[in-house]
């Protein structure tokens, strides 16, 4: 089973990301205070990245900005890349299947912020590569 849900805050504003198929995508990092204070006397925090899909993905952003507490549930996804420097990058995400929004900040500007699609690239041949 790979399930797991999550109670934090947005570290900032979420960005929508528009892809090739009308596919649309955001990241976003919550802040997870731990149950247990650390041997300073302090609450230390977890930082966990996420990313949402579709209609679930819009509705993060224009809702959300940074300091909103939400509730996610998801899976558990590892990925990797190789970086500029080519050296090969592990990554493990949360990828965010249900929200329920607890406290909602103000974005820092009234509209939500997108990025355009890019241009079509040399990878143009994974078009038909999906995605979840």
């Amino acid at each position: 089973m790979n399930q797991v849900g999550l109670v934090g805050r947005f570290t900032k504003d979420p960005v929508l990301r528009y892809l090739s198929g009308n596919r649309v995508q955001t990241h976003f990092s919550l802040a997870i205070n731990r149950n247990f204070k650390n041997n300073q006397g302090e609450v230390d925090t977890d930082f966990v990245f996420c990313t949402a899909w579709g209609r679930l993905a819009e509705n993060i952003v224009k809702y959300c900005g940074k300091g909103s507490l939400i509730g996610a549930t998801g899976r558990i996804q590892t990925r990797s890349f190789v970086n500029e420097e080519s050296t090969k990058i592990f990554m493990t995400e949360i990828v965010v299947e249900d929200v329920r929004f607890y406290q909602l900040k103000q974005r820092d500007s009234d509209e939500a912020v997108t990025i355009p699609p890019q241009p079509p690239n040399e990878q143009e041949h994974l078009k038909d590569f999906v995605l979840p």
